[in-house]
């Protein structure tokens, strides 16, 4: 029914594809859906970005590998281990990629979002479940993921804790902790005349 209040008769049916705006029954299509993340798809576009060119300075940012996907998932925190995990993410993105590909393309990538967000966020909407994965994404950068950093856990700390080293361990460590290099691994020569370890060494000048 028009919003004037005439129904539109039966010689108006073939029309209706071009006025259907102006009909109530169509009043229910889901643009909320597209405007919802207008402004924050620009920075997961950004996101995606950055992420596809990683590791690849020639790459052109407008698709991105399986491996960087996997990455881009896990760092943002889309995969949890419970909810998502890495199977869940390769299954889904060989299933929005094209046939043959490689890489996906960000809008295959936003069906990949949309594949994942119900197992990230049960129980929330399809609507509330994709906002809350975009939430994730937007304005996040790439980080150096697996280098080595010190482990703090448990009898590691002490086994990493160079002050609590003894004999000629700890003689590759300076006082502050760090390696003495070459000079800590090998006995270098002395030519001072002087018996190694002496304490009185270069003082002899000084007396006499």
């Amino acid at each position: 029914i028009p919003v004037g209040g005439t129904p539109c008769s039966s010689g108006d049916k073939v029309r209706r594809t071009c006025v259907f705006s102006s009909c109530r029954w169509s009043s229910a299509p889901s643009l909320p859906t597209s405007f919802l993340h207008s402004s924050k798809m620009s920075e997961v576009e950004n996101t995606f970005r950055k992420f596809a060119i990683y590791g690849d300075t020639s790459a052109s940012g407008n698709d991105m590998t399986g491996k960087n996907f996997s990455k881009m998932c896990k760092e943002c925190g889309v995969m949890d281990g419970k909810a998502v995990t890495s199977t869940d993410i390769d299954i889904v993105f060989n299933k929005v990629k094209t046939k043959g590909a490689r890489t996906i393309t960000f809008a295959e990538f936003q069906q990949a979002m949309k594949e994942l967000c119900g197992k990230r966020f049960k129980g929330k909407s399809p609507e509330e479940a994709l906002q809350a994965v975009y939430g994730l994404i937007e304005g996040k950068d790439p980080g150096s993921m697996g280098a080595t950093k010190a482990t703090k856990v448990g009898g590691v700390e002490r086994l990493t804790d160079t002050s609590k080293y003894t004999g000629s361990h700890k003689e590759r460590f300076d006082e502050s902790g760090k390696g003495k290099g070459l000079a800590g691994r090998q006995d270098l020569t002395d030519n001072s005349g002087y018996v190694g370890a002496y304490k009185g060494a270069g003082t002899y000048d000084q007396k006499h």
